[in-house]
């Protein structure tokens, strides 16, 4: 099935995202969330492309794929092209579509954290990714958009064209990097359909685990903290527990109030922790 076709249903799309283990190691861990995450009857489940960004494109496709034949869940995989040829990113399709998976998320993706300078790309931006892919035929594309702005993006006309671009290129679906602040979403949302931005958008949400997590996002990609967060951070400074419940507490009322609100989907940045998954779509289907 092609993700695209979720979004005719009547509803919010409920949507969950997993990342490749960083050592071989812990994939297992992995599988066991995936598991748990299938037994919730998402939409679909997406895997990033590697961890931290290196690029671990094996598991990805070995991820994607359980979700897909051994859960029977529709699974997104990303894939970037960075640093990519053309060459390397067919044989990269060429895997996924030999495992049954036919929705990719493009992206453009990020340059080496060592701050080196990526190898020679065929690709500039992800809407390069996104016209090649769907020119193969068969697939179902997904495409990143920011509320805030890309952290790379000065300008917020620019933002808007990049979208509109990836819009033109095939894109069938977006899933926004996170917020913590659902008004961030709803003006990127009306600037968007003004400027013609047409398909659909899941809003992505991260519950907050810990201090760390949160600094370490905020360096990455840019999200502001709305003065709610900055109080939750001061009070449970000294209590990873009760940061970790009050965190995903949030986030649950963020998630209903986008639901109710609208919204074309929901898509959690799950840590691979099903509990948080767990609690979230219980509340969202009440």
């Amino acid at each position: 099935m092609q993700i695209r076709n979720c979004y005719e249903k009547n509803r919010p799309v409920l949507s969950f995202e997993v990342f490749p283990p960083k050592r071989d190691a812990d994939i297992d861990t992995v599988y066991r969330a995936l598991g748990r995450l299938a037994g919730l009857s998402p939409d679909f489940i997406s895997v990033t492309y590697g961890a931290g960004g290196s690029g671990i494109v094996n598991k990805t496709c070995e991820i994607a794929s359980v979700i897909k034949n051994t859960h029977g869940v529709e699974a997104l995989a990303h894939l970037t092209c960075v640093g990519s040829g053309k060459e390397r990113i067919n044989a990269l399709v060429d895997d996924l579509q030999a495992q049954n998976i036919h929705n990719i998320l493009a992206m453009r993706g990020d340059p080496p954290a060592d701050g080196s300078a990526p190898p020679a790309s065929d690709y500039q931006h992800a809407c390069d990714l996104i016209r090649e892919i769907k020119a193969r035929g068969g697939f179902c594309i997904g495409a990143a958009c920011y509320p805030e702005g890309h952290i790379d993006c000065e300008e917020p006309a620019e933002n808007m064209r990049h979208l509109l671009c990836k819009q033109v290129a095939g894109a069938d679906f977006l899933i926004t990097q996170l917020f913590f602040d659902n008004d961030l979403f709803w003006r990127f949302l009306e600037k968007a359909r003004a400027a013609g931005v047409t398909l659909p958008i899941s809003a992505g949400v991260m519950p907050i685990l810990s201090r760390g997590q949160i600094e370490r996002m905020i360096f990455l990609c840019g999200a502001s903290l709305p003065s709610a967060i900055i109080k939750l951070l001061h009070r449970y400074e000294h209590s990873p527990g009760d940061l970790r419940a009050a965190g995903i507490e949030h986030a649950v009322r963020q998630m209903e109030a986008l639901a109710t609100g609208g919204a074309d989907g929901v898509h959690i940045y799950t840590m691979n922790q099903p509990d948080i998954a767990a609690t979230a779509i219980e509340r969202l289907r009440q």
